[in-house]
């Protein structure tokens, strides 16, 4: 007598597997044909057949759906966001942006005041300031829709370097300027290098396209954006005039001042705003260094190979068979070329992908293909993504210039008219605003996500709105607060974590707001292009409109006018006009 078979159901990998402890068949007593063979090993030596048995591939397919939902159910983290060595070369790419725009901000004020005559007045100095702060964001909206064009035509990595190249040039040529007509000049050679932000934006839903993954993934490249403004800040208050700053380094008595001069570092002294433009532009150099390297093309249908990616994997396997042969020491020399094609090495050494696109072509969606792009929802969405910036960056502008003007006597003042600045210095300046740039990034770590998570994008993105006036109508009191004591200090910290607190919060919601309601992915480049282009034309109108209040209001007596008749107004009208969105959650707070 035949020995009976037995079947194990084993799970191995998120799969069933079956094995029989004899050669004999399984015969199912169910309709069709008398038996089904598990295993066949006289015709295939042991090996599993093709053929298998209905029940047990209805519980195989059972089973795979239950793990499949169970993937899905579990929490998204950052470690588990697919293609994540590119969406950090991505994100240091990102840095562009911040770096060049706002370093600047901490030493703006005494930059202006050291290329204009000294019969200037602060109004003069603060309208100048908002002029060439809004020349980067004006030559950046009239490059965003070409830049989106290029990368359709060209690719998006090509347009991604050709970006860093240029701001790496505006950075030293802006460091080294020595007048205003040459700050306004480089402002707009920076813009224009960073019109490709969408670009970036566009790439970050080509690399990770499923869509659970998608408000995480989202989250990236405002974090990177907050960790530039926050690193530019830094740099620019810290590096400033590094003579006077960093005496211990640069200084008279200096450890770096070699020639000994008795002013201190020479061309420090006569390009003082110089040193952080330089530090700039070698982060951006190493970001470049990582875009030719190691970013792959995410367009659909680029043919030709990358060679940038073709000598990174080449000097890889240099670098791989050198360590290799110096550990010859009694041990078998781990050689790639011993590795083949099935193995996971080979896989990498070996891929003929290297240097081709993540993505193959893939047909056109004929039912997408019609759908109309701007439609209310699109629309709706943009006017909303255009009117953040356009007090945000007015901010940006203005809260470093109200704390540099010198402070008035403001003697016999009312609640309303009342003048003057704060007098800090740049280095003062920006360590507050570094010091709430990295609250900020804490923030959007550790709050945000589970905000986001448990109320939705768009409860949270009016949740922003809502706290904006606040910090607005509060700010121009700061200049009557007393400058001894832990007052005026702790007004500035209060204004800034509000503030930072709802931009952290609206600035990654308007990303996903808008890419949610592209109709289509293919339409993603054009939306993400034109929110980026109505974005940097209200980064260009805000500071320019917000520079030019500012200094009325001082030459009126009334510092808090650009705060209480500008900011606070577009902070009402964005909270208003958000009701108008489509998101995932409902309604947003009221």
């Amino acid at each position: 007598m035949s020995e009976k078979p037995s079947i194990e159901i084993s799970n191995t990998c998120g799969s069933l597997q079956a094995s029989t402890s004899t050669d004999a068949e399984v015969v199912l007593n169910s309709p069709g044909p008398p038996s089904i063979g598990l295993y066949d090993r006289e015709t295939n030596g042991g090996a599993h057949d093709t053929q298998r048995a209905p029940w047990l591939s209805m519980q195989e397919s059972t089973y795979d759906a239950i793990v499949e939902k169970e993937r899905r159910l579990q929490p998204i983290t950052w470690l588990s966001l697919p293609h994540r060595p590119q969406l950090f070369i991505l994100a240091m790419c990102r840095l562009s942006e911040p770096l060049s725009n706002t370093c600047l901000l901490p030493y703006l004020y005494y930059l202006m005041r050291s290329l204009q005559s000294s019969s200037s007045t602060s109004s003069e100095t603060s309208g100048l300031a908002g002029i060439v702060v809004a020349l980067f964001a004006i030559s950046q909206f009239a490059t965003s829709m070409p830049w989106a064009h290029l990368a359709d035509r060209w690719g998006r990595k090509r347009v991604i370097v050709i970006g860093l190249v240029g701001s790496i040039i505006s950075n030293l040529g802006f460091g080294f300027a020595r007048s205003i007509p040459a700050l306004m000049f480089w402002r707009l050679v920076a813009g224009a290098a960073n019109g490709n932000i969408g670009v970036m934006r566009t790439m970050t839903a080509e690399i990770v396209k499923e869509k659970r993954f998608q408000s995480r993934a989202f989250l990236l490249l405002p974090l990177v954006f907050n960790l530039g403004n926050t690193v530019g800040l830094a740099l620019g208050g810290a590096l400033a005039d590094p003579v006077e700053n960093i005496p211990s380094l640069f200084g008279p008595q200096g450890m770096l001042n070699w020639s000994r001069s008795p002013e201190g570092v020479h061309w420090m002294r006569v390009y003082p705003f110089a040193l952080p433009t330089i530090v700039n532009a070698g982060a951006l150099a190493f970001s470049l260094l990582l875009a030719v390297g190691g970013l792959e093309e995410t367009l659909p249908g680029q043919s030709g190979k990358d060679y940038g990616l073709i000598l990174t994997h080449r000097f890889a396997r240099l670098i791989k068979r050198t360590i290799s042969a110096s550990w010859r020491s009694g041990f078998e020399s781990m050689q790639l070329d011993k590795y083949t094609e099935s193995s996971p090495l080979g896989d990498l050494v070996h891929d003929p992908t290297i240097g081709r696109p993540l993505q193959p072509r893939r047909p056109p969606d004929i039912q997408a293909a019609i759908q109309p792009i701007w439609n209310r929802d699109v629309l709706t969405t943009i006017i909303s993504f255009a009117l953040l910036p356009l007090h945000n960056a007015a901010f940006m502008q203005v809260f470093p210039l109200f704390l540099s003007t010198p402070p008035s006597p403001n003697v016999g003042t009312s609640l309303l008219f009342f003048d003057g600045g704060l007098g800090l210095p740049s280095s003062t300046i920006g360590t507050f605003l570094a010091v709430f740039g990295v609250m900020g990034i804490m923030i959007q770590l550790l709050l945000y996500p589970r905000l986001q998570a448990y109320r939705g994008t768009l409860w949270v993105y009016r949740l922003a709105w809502i706290m904006f006036p606040f910090a607005y109508v509060v700010a121009p009191y700061l200049s009557l607060l007393p400058p001894e004591g832990i007052f005026r200090w702790f007004g500035i910290s209060l204004v800034l974590a509000i503030q930072v607190t709802a931009r952290t919060f609206a600035i990654p919601s308007s990303v996903i707001l808008l890419t949610n309601v592209a109709p289509s992915k293919k339409d993603l480049g054009t939306v993400h292009g034109a929110g980026n282009m109505v974005s940097s034309l209200s980064r260009a109108v805000g500071p320019a409109v917000a520079g030019w209040v500012f200094g009325l209001g001082l030459d009126n007596g009334t510092v808090g006018l650009v705060w209480w008749t500008y900011l606070a107004i577009i902070a009402f009208v964005g909270y208003w006009q958000s009701g108008k969105l489509k998101g995932d959650a409902g309604p947003g707070p009221s």
